[in-house]
C-alpha cells in the first residue's frame, strides 16, 4: 500500500540531504537552505517517516504569495504527487483570498497551468535584482 502524507508546518531541517538532488538547492549551502525554509511556510511530503518532497511559500498571508522550491524525489515523480502537493499548498487556510501568486519554474509550466498560473500578464511591471554570488 502506498500511503503518502503532508505535514503543513515544516519544523525540522534534519534529513535535508534529499534536497541536494534538486536543481534549486544543489549549489546552495546547507545553511542557506535551512534559512530559506525557516522563513517560509513549508510543506513536507512523506512516505512513512521518510521525506520525499517539499514545497514552500513566502507570503504576507494577505495579498501576495511566492510558491517556490516544489520538489519530489525522482523515484516518486510522475505519480501525481507533485500535483497533489501543490493542491494541498493552494488549499491551505492561510493562503486563501490572496490577490497575487507567483512562481519561477524551469520545467514544470504544464503542472502549474493546471492551478491557474499563466505567463506574466504585465511583464514590464516586474523587476528583479540578481546576485550571481548567491
Amino acid at each position: 500500500m502506498n500511503i503518502f502524507g503532508i505535514v503543513g508546518v515544516f519544523r525540522s531541517c534534519n534529513g535535508l540531504v534529499f534536497l541536494s538532488r534538486s536543481y534549486w538547492a544543489k549549489n546552495r549551502s546547507r545553511e542557506r537552505v535551512v534559512l530559506c525554509l525557516q522563513k517560509s511556510l513549508c510543506f513536507g511530503l512523506y512516505k512513512g517517516g521518510r521525506q520525499i518532497g517539499l514545497a514552500r511559500v513566502v507570503t504576507d498571508s494577505s495579498t501576495f504569495a511566492y510558491l517556490g522550491d516544489v520538489y519530489v524525489l525522482e523515484e516518486y515523480q510522475h505519480r501525481g504527487l507533485g500535483k497533489w502537493l501543490v493542491s494541498v499548498v493552494m488549499a491551505h487556510p492561510d493562503l486563501q483570498g490572496l490577490r497575487v501568486w507567483c512562481l519561477l519554474t524551469r520545467d514544470a509550466h504544464e503542472l502549474y497551468k493546471q492551478f491557474g498560473f499563466t505567463e506574466l500578464k504585465f511583464p514590464a511591471r516586474w523587476m528583479e535584482k540578481l546576485d550571481p554570488s548567491k
